[in-house]
């Protein structure tokens, strides 16, 4: 895979609390620049974002970094979101619902959110630190139930980020039209790699750009 080729496969990341637009409107320069899948960023920036460069592919997050918002409150974001410009949400799931082992509200969100969200994309950050091996085993599920189209690995502010042993444990137990998005602690050329070559579609990163677009 060329150097090119794994940027566009990486959602080109800036979710600081303490984002400037300026350190913002330099990420979607960037992006444009290498090509990347898309620019994930805070929802407060999505509207702007889309004004100012209308042929960038955006992607926000909501119930975030948490997942314990209503799921009210995440369709209500979510709905936001998509009417101030956002092509793909990623969401994270109710945590708190899977310790209490209540996957099916976990589903039931994902479902609702999935509807939300029409022909966009939704990818569910499960937050693999925090669970289990049978809970994330539970989760596959679930996502793959409530009809997602991605399953994210992290949010990168928990614990732990994005691990090779959770993207195989992922690829086993996904349905065959769910993806995988990795995130989270993903810093070198050598990570890049090998998170696509082990089955990832997309990989949410900060480093991509500076990593490679001086190799391109």
């Amino acid at each position: 895979m060329t150097n090119r080729e794994i940027l566009q496969h990486c959602d080109h990341t800036l979710l600081k609390p303490v984002a400037t637009w300026e350190d913002i409107r330099k990420l979607c320069e960037d992006a444009i620049a290498c090509d990347t899948a898309s620019v994930c960023v805070p929802p407060c920036y999505i509207a702007r974002i889309h004004e100012t460069f209308p042929e960038l592919n955006i992607c926000t997050v909501v119930g975030f970094p948490l997942g314990y918002e209503t799921t009210a409150g995440k369709l209500a974001e979510t709905k936001q979101a998509i009417a101030d410009g956002a092509n793909e949400v990623d969401m994270v799931i109710n945590i708190t619902d899977v310790k209490n082992g209540d996957f099916e509200a976990v589903t039931e969100e994902i479902r609702a959110l999935k509807a939300c969200c029409g022909t966009k994309v939704l990818k569910v950050i499960v937050e693999t630190c925090y669970l289990t091996e049978e809970e994330k085993v539970a989760v596959c599920k679930c996502v793959t139930e409530g009809g997602a189209d991605y399953i994210k690995t992290s949010t990168g502010f928990g614990t732990a980020g994005a691990t090779l042993a959770d993207v195989e444990l992922f690829r086993r137990h996904i349905g065959e039209d769910v993806k995988i998005k990795a995130a989270g602690g993903i810093r070198t050329i050598e990570d890049l790699n090998a998170f696509l070559q082990a089955g990832c579609d997309r990989i949410g990163t900060s480093a991509a750009v500076s990593l490679l677009k001086d190799k391109l």
